[in-house]
Parts: structure tokens; C-alpha cells; sequence
């Protein structure tokens, strides 16, 4: 928040000491108390995150798909469940012509990617390798990348969201633009695999009827 903002709501709150003041005195303390409270929130405000640039989402969009493609890769030779399977293909496919389109736009415009400061989606992308890596091939696998695929396209539905907001670039909009609707249908397939791997879980701790 400016000083110049910082003052005037300062000013605000003198302004209504004084009127408080003027009716009675327990009313003016509780006016400069919230006064107080106002000023103190103001002055511990942290400031916006700066706004994110095309070489920015250059960056990002090029880390989010070259991670899914690689795990897309690993999932549709470790997976078990055919559908696990076929969505890790797809994931490797889709993500990987999303990511040369990227590219190629980013080359055409001159446009060198730099990720943003606060970045903090490469370690995020090797926690989710490393932890895929690491876990042996059977249901605990399935479920785990799945889950983790509704996680990251939420995630990614979002950032392109806000990537739409922030370009600058019309061609970079476009882009963007055309890639949501795949990355929403992405979502809508990982969470129906996802109601399907958590079925026969919630079917056997249900409770058994009577028999008669």
C-alpha cells in the first residue's frame, strides 16, 4: 500500500476519533482502536506479485508440458488399468504437441522464455517425478499418477487463466485460447478415471444391508 493511501486512511481514522469525541468517551476509544487495527493491517499489507510477461508464460507453459508428457510417457508403460494406460498415452502425445507448438510460436516471435522468480513449478514436477519413479507398478501407481493428474490440470487450468489475463501478445492469446479446451477435457477425463480406481474402494468399506 502507498504512504500516500497509508496517510489517508490515517486522516480517516482521526477524522472519526474526533466526531467519536464529540458523543461520548467509550465510543472513542472503541473508534481509535479500530483505527489502530485499520493502519497496522495497512502497513502489513504485502505488495502485489508482479504481472506475469509473455516470456514468463513462455516458460511455464513449456515446464507444465514438458513435465506431463514425461510422466504420460512412464505411466503408459508402468500403468496397469488400461484406461491409466491410454491416459498416459494421450498425456504424452497432447502435452508433447502442446509443448512444440509453444515452441515454435516463442521462436517465431523472438521471444527467449524466462521463468518468473517466484517459480515454483520445476520442483514440483520432480517431487511428482521422483515420487511416480519410486513407486512400484500395480493399483498404488494408477492411483497415484491419476490423482496427481487432477491435481496438476486443475492447477494448469488455472494458469492458463490467468496466462489469458496477463499476455501481451495476440498470437500468445491464441494459443492459449485453443489450448484450454483440451486441458479442461484433460481434467474431466483424469477425474473419471479417478471416480472409477476409488469405486471398488468405496464399495468394499461400505456397509453390508441386513440379510432377511
Amino acid at each position: 500500500m502507498s504512504i500516500r493511501l497509508a496517510r489517508g486512511v490515517a486522516l480517516l481514522g482521526a477524522c472519526a476519533l474526533w466526531a467519536a469525541c464529540s458523543k461520548s468517551g467509550n465510543q472513542a476509544d472503541t473508534t481509535a482502536a479500530m483505527s489502530a487495527d485499520t493502519t497496522k493491517a495497512a502497513a502489513t499489507t504485502p505488495p502485489p506479485a508482479p504481472a506475469l510477461t509473455d516470456a514468463n508464460i513462455a516458460a511455464l507453459l513449456d515446464e507444465a508440458n514438458a513435465a506431463d508428457s514425461a510422466n504420460g510417457t512412464l505411466a503408459a508403460s508402468k500403468g496397469t488399468k488400461a484406461s491409466v494406460k491410454e491416459f498416459g498415452r494421450m498425456m504424452a502425445h497432447d502435452h508433447h504437441e502442446l509443448r512444440k507448438q509453444g515452441q515454435d510460436l516463442a521462436k517465431k516471435l523472438n521471444l527467449t522464455p524466462q521463468a518468473p522468480a517466484n517459480d515454483t513449478l520445476p520442483a514440483m514436477a520432480q517431487k511428482l517425478a521422483d515420487s511416480l519413479k519410486a513407486t512400484p507398478k500395480g493399483a498404488a501407481f494408477d492411483k497415484l499418477y491419476i490423482d496427481d493428474e487432477v491435481g496438476v490440470h486443475q492447477y494448469v487450468v488455472n494458469l492458463l487463466q490467468t496466462a489469458l489475463g496477463a499476455a501481451q501478445d495476440t498470437s500468445l492469446k491464441a494459443l492459449i485460447t485453443k489450448a484450454q479446451p483440451l486441458i479442461q477435457a484433460h481434467l474431466a477425463k483424469a477425474q473419471d478415471i479417478q471416480s472409477k480406481l476409488n469405486a471398488p474402494a468405496a464399495a468394499a468399506t461400505a456397509p453390508k444391508g441386513k440379510k432377511d
